[in-house]
C-alpha cells in the first residue's frame, strides 16, 4: 500500500481541483470566475442588441422608409423589419402599434375593413385604438409614439 494522500482541497496551498489527477472538475473559485464572465457577457449583448434595434429602428423610420402617402385612410400597414404596423384610421390620424400579436407572438399580417388581423389564429385589432376586436387575443397591441413630419413618419 502505498503511504501518499490525496491532498486536502481545504488546505490553503492545495492544487486547485482540476489539477488533481483523475479529477475533472472545477473549483469553486473557477465556477465564480465563468459564471461572472457569462453574466458580464450576457449584459453586454443585452445592451449592444437594444442600442442596435433602436438605432436600425430610427434609422428607418428617419430616412423617410414609412411615408405617409403609402398608408391608406382606413387602413394601414405592416412595417416586418421594424416590427410595427401603422394605420391612418381617419385622413391625416396615423396610429402605431406594435406588430407582434398579444396572442402568442406572431407577427400580424394585414390591415383591411378597419381591423389589423393575425393570420396565426384569427385575432383582430381595432386600428384605431388596437383594442382586441375579435380573439383569441385577450389584450390588445401596444401602442407606439407617431410623429409625422415632411420627412415621413417616425415610430418610436
Amino acid at each position: 500500500m502505498s503511504t501518499d494522500q490525496a491532498p486536502d482541497p481545504q488546505a490553503p496551498d492545495a492544487a486547485p481541483a482540476a489539477a488533481v489527477p483523475g479529477c475533472g472538475c472545477w473549483s469553486r473559485r473557477q465556477s465564480l470566475v465563468v459564471a461572472g464572465v457569462a453574466l458580464v457577457g450576457t449584459a453586454g449583448l443585452t445592451a449592444c442588441g437594444s442600442h442596435a434595434a433602436d438605432a436600425g429602428g430610427a434609422a428607418a423610420s428617419a430616412g423617410g422608409a414609412i411615408k405617409a402617402a403609402d398608408i391608406p385612410v382606413g387602413g394601414g400597414k405592416v412595417f416586418d423589419s421594424l416590427k410595427v404596423v401603422v394605420t391612418q384610421p381617419t385622413a391625416g390620424d396615423f396610429k402605431a402599434f406594435s406588430a407582434v400579436c398579444t396572442h402568442q407572438g406572431c407577427t400580424v399580417a394585414g390591415v383591411a375593413n378597419g381591423v389589423i388581423t393575425c393570420p396565426c389564429h384569427g385575432s383582430t385589432f381595432d386600428i384605431a385604438t388596437g383594442a382586441v376586436r375579435q380573439g383569441p387575443a385577450t389584450t390588445g397591441l401596444p401602442a407606439k409614439t407617431v410623429s409625422v413630419g415632411t420627412d415621413g413618419i417616425t415610430v418610436t
